[in-house]
């Protein structure tokens, strides 16, 4: 950490889209904190739609919070993670800008450092996956490497297949993910689950596989889904990646139900 904030030039956001998740706030806010009073980042910003403490607890350990929908409130209801993200980035002020998720149960303030480590110290880097071992929980029996079973099942075949270049990303589907802003804002958002693989696959379309990076952060522990739910997840991930395919003409035509998509926010702010 005091490398990166003797030597980096260019100003960090740190933004948590959070949706009840007043189990891990805390904890994950009480290590990111530091950083921000060290100088590695410059703002911690939490936007929230959640039901429960969230919002409490984190305004409580000092962070800014936002309520999700009142951001851009004529847009209507915030529709999903990646909606959140978009709003969220018209209202971050860093010249970087490193999105998390909120519901890990070993966060470390690693996470953020080797995330913007790249962008800060390798010049040409513009875009930066995290990955990490899945242990999987059931029943009070952890299973090590067993976890991420839509970037297993659906994500990462759906790359070998038709964009083999990014066959070698571990974690598709990671929400620990840190870019330039002049990147972000230059990319559409899907409102849903599937932005993040959306994210990937724009980045790589618009900077080029050598603006890529990923970082190993070790391990990430979450709470998982039921099996019959992770279907509308896996849904999410193929409409993402088709609509893509789509649009570059390689697929004839979209899946029946596409999601909702935001425009580059520099087009947003264009025709505002």
């Amino acid at each position: 950490p005091e490398r990166l904030a003797t030597e980096r030039s260019a100003t960090v956001s740190v933004c948590l889209p959070a949706r009840d998740e007043e189990q891990t706030i805390g904890p994950i806010l009480e290590r990111l904190l530091p950083l921000r009073d060290l100088g590695v980042v410059d703002e911690i910003v939490v936007v929230d739609g959640s039901r429960d403490r969230t919002a409490a607890i984190a305004r409580s350990l000092g962070t800014e919070v936002h309520d999700q929908s009142a951001l851009m409130p004529e847009l209507g209801p915030v529709r999903g993670k990646g909606d959140a993200m978009w709003r969220a980035l018209a209202i971050l002020d860093g010249d970087i800008i490193c999105f998390l998720d909120a519901d890990s149960e070993c966060f470390g303030a690693h996470y953020v450092c080797g995330l913007i480590g790249p962008l800060l110290l390798k010049p040409g880097i513009e875009f930066v996956k995290g990955f990490y071992r899945r242990p999987f929980r059931i029943a009070g029996v952890t299973v090590p490497d067993e976890g991420g079973r839509v970037t297993e099942l659906t994500a990462r075949p759906l790359l070998n297949a038709f964009y083999p270049d990014l066959a070698a990303v571990e974690q598709p589907l990671a929400g620990e993910v840190a870019a330039r802003r002049e990147l972000l804002e230059q990319l559409p958002f899907v409102t849903g689950y599937g932005v993040d693989v959306a994210l990937l696959l724009d980045a790589y379309m618009h900077a080029g596989l050598d603006a890529l990076a990923q970082v190993d952060l070790e391990v990430r522990q979450n709470a998982h889904q039921p099996l019959r739910e992770l279907g509308p997840m896996a849904a999410a991930v193929l409409d993402a990646v088709s609509s893509r395919l789509v649009r570059d003409g390689r697929l004839s035509a979209a899946l029946p139900e596409q999601a909702v998509e935001r425009p580059p926010l520099v087009l947003s702010r264009a025709t505002a």
